[in-house]
């Protein structure tokens, strides 16, 4: 049986006991039906893992044992922030899902003029609790230490003159210059723009070139805006980070 990882947002330290938190109560005990003794993963963001065990498994709550910490060194030396302008539903979370496990850094989603998802604030802060969980669920299974962290949604236009990467890029279909040809970041800190599903307006490739955005396209064929980012992240670490 395969060891289940769960991140828990606590402090945590070696040969310690704590409650399991209610959802990881919930999945391990009532979905999985771990009883006492069972082995799992445990990390909690701060870049490392520790080996543990659940005890006092009762029938609303239980506790884990945690004994062994171990360093993970599995994130990519480039650190990428994602403008992914916001698409409905599931594609929204694949393309959050995908970024994660291609190892972004941080993502921002973005309103733009063609973006098809209107959302009050209440549906918004709905909306961005469940993305990150998403984003939690793609680093427990992908085995990062470190949780991605997606921002509130803002404004593309916002974005672009408050975004500081050292290499800013744009996926723009109709672009004949490829990724290949550029030169490796001087700091690791890269932005890339990835437009809705009905393209970026050309008013907003105009903003993003006039804040140092480049255009970019990453082959022959026309990617979606949920596919996009997974083409974009591997491609980069590709060149300049940790996939050989």
């Amino acid at each position: 049986m395969r060891i289940p990882r769960i991140y828990v947002d606590l402090s945590l330290a070696e040969n310690t006991t704590f409650d399991l938190p209610d959802m990881a109560f919930q999945h391990l005990c009532k979905v999985l039906r771990f009883k006492e003794g069972y082995s799992l993963i445990v990390f909690n963001g701060e870049g490392g893992e520790f080996t543990a065990s659940l005890c006092e498994v009762e029938k609303r709550r239980a506790k884990i044992t945690v004994t062994t910490f171990s360093q993970l060194n599995n994130e990519s030396p480039l650190k990428v922030t994602l403008g992914q302008t916001l698409s409905r539903g599931e594609r929204m979370d694949y393309a959050i899902q995908k970024a994660v496990e291609a190892g972004v850094h941080d993502i921002q989603p973005l309103f733009s003029e063609r973006c098809e998802v209107k959302l009050n604030s209440e549906r918004l802060d709905k909306r961005l609790q469940h993305w990150q969980q998403v984003a939690i669920s793609a680093a427990e299974q992908s085995g990062r230490g470190l949780i991605t962290q997606v921002l509130p949604p803002v404004e593309l236009h916002d974005w672009l003159t408050t975004c500081n990467a050292s290499l800013k890029l744009t996926l723009h279909p109709h672009c004949a210059k490829p990724l290949s040809t550029l030169v490796a970041p001087q700091n690791n800190t890269i932005a890339v723009l990835i437009g809705p599903e009905g393209g970026l307006s050309e008013n907003e490739v105009q903003a993003s070139i006039s804040q140092g955005f480049q255009n970019i396209v990453l082959g022959p064929r026309i990617l979606r805006t949920e596919t996009a980012p997974v083409v974009a992240l591997t491609a980069i670490n590709l060149l300049w980070g940790d996939i050989n």
